[in-house]
């Protein structure tokens, strides 16, 4: 076959190769973390749990059980929903019956799913702002418009979601991240989220809520109750990935029982199902001791509490002044303010570079107009040492000082 016999592409084929390099470049990930630095360099840059949080011994010890089993169950096919197992631990967590649960590769699998169920092509979509930006990737796939929604101290702003959807804005769906928002750290409050839920079945839009940092709060109350689970307009999104460890790409989706048909067979036309094999273990690994993942969490909660206070003293130590820095009381971040206009931001992370430190720029997240993320830094804190913590601050006032020089 020669050049000039090879088929040609129909429209179709067409369409989608055009889908594929209208793909933007990745801002926020994939840039920052692929380009040289330092050997001695200090990445802030993800939210990585710390390996010294993670049940490793205990999982070793579940995959025993798991591969001793007779018959071998965990190496055979299993259900697209996930085994039983998990699912009714998961189910009983988070007070809803089993049948509302599927389980994930994770939670960008999960809201994948949620976007390819609820969302056609050229819809708009309500969206954080500033946002998660693996989201808008996803979203790409399509092709929809964003509506974005400011997102304050007390996360996703409600009030002004309501009016916009008063001045006739009609989203198919919505995305917040409600508690310790990536990256702003703000959480919706029980009066926020009721709100929401309104609004949501008032207007006829899907809310996806993403909820990874839930179980990371080190200070405050736990809310009373969840009304996102009990609404027939909210999936509810989650993941085992900063609890116990992103490697084990395992999450799952709280639905609405009217759309567990429709995720099914979404699912049921893509991978089918998650490993069968890691959903043995991790259930194993939480039914085999009750206590185990609260342990696992509280253990978790106080090291990133500590982690977080550290990097917020250390700051404020040596670039006194300099930043609005608030100690937040849950997740893997924190979310530090320039206080002073005349810092070239971009370049405080060049100058913070060359000094070895990383992180991520504010300016990699708005998803439109009306923020102050270009003065915000991003710094994770999850997977670093208090003592590498508080060298962080000090290279990072050095990188200031550059420009007052």
């Amino acid at each position: 076959m020669t050049l000039d016999t090879l088929p040609t592409l129909d429209a179709r084929q067409l369409e989608r190769t055009a889908l594929v390099r209208a793909f933007t470049a990745p801002k926020g990930f994939g840039d920052q973390t692929l380009r040289d630095r330092r050997a001695d360099a200090i990445e802030l840059l993800g939210g990585i749990p710390d390996p010294a949080v993670l049940p490793a011994h205990e999982l070793a010890d579940a995959t025993a059980r798991v591969l001793a089993q007779p018959g071998l169950p965990a190496l055979q096919y299993s259900r697209t929903e996930g085994i039983p197992a998990l699912r009714e631990w998961i189910a009983a967590r988070e007070g809803v019956p089993a049948s509302r649960i599927l389980v994930t590769n994770g939670g960008f699998h999960g809201l994948a799913l949620a976007i390819q169920t609820t969302v056609e092509r050229g819809d708009l979509v309500a969206v954080d702002n500033p946002i998660f930006p693996l989201f808008l990737r996803g979203l790409e796939l399509s092709d929809a418009r964003i509506l974005p929604v400011r997102v304050g101290p007390h996360g996703l702003d409600v009030d002004e979601l309501g009016a916009v959807l008063r001045g006739g804005a009609r989203p198919a769906a919505l995305y917040t991240v409600p508690d310790f928002h990536n990256p702003t750290q703000g959480s919706l409050s029980l009066e926020g989220r009721r709100e929401l839920v309104r609004l949501a079945e008032h207007y006829g839009f899907v809310v996806f809520a993403d909820n990874p940092y839930r179980e990371l709060r080190f200070a405050g109350g736990v809310p009373e109750e969840e009304p996102f689970n009990h609404s027939e307009r909210v999936i509810h999104v989650n993941t085992f990935t900063k609890t116990l460890g992103p490697g084990l790409r395992l999450g799952w989706l709280v639905l609405p029982e009217s759309l567990v048909p429709d995720v099914v067979a979404v699912r049921s036309r893509q991978d089918s199902h998650s490993s069968t094999f890691v959903q043995a273990v991790v259930a194993e690994l939480l039914t085999h001791d009750a206590g185990l993942f609260d342990a696992t969490l509280d253990r978790a909660r106080a090291l990133y509490g500590s982690r977080a206070r550290t990097l917020a003293e250390a700051i404020d130590r040596e670039a006194p002044g300099e930043f609005e820095v608030e100690v937040p009381t849950g997740g893997l971040f924190l979310w530090p303010r320039l206080r002073d206009a005349r810092v070239d931001a971009d370049r405080l992370a060049a100058d913070a570079s060359t000094e070895g430190v990383e992180y991520q720029r504010g300016s990699f997240f708005p998803s439109g107009p009306g923020t102050d993320a270009d003065r915000r830094l991003r710094l994770a804190f999850g997977d670093t040492t208090e003592d590498r913590l508080a060298e962080a601050a000090t290279r990072l006032a050095r990188a200031l000082r550059r420009q007052r020089e």
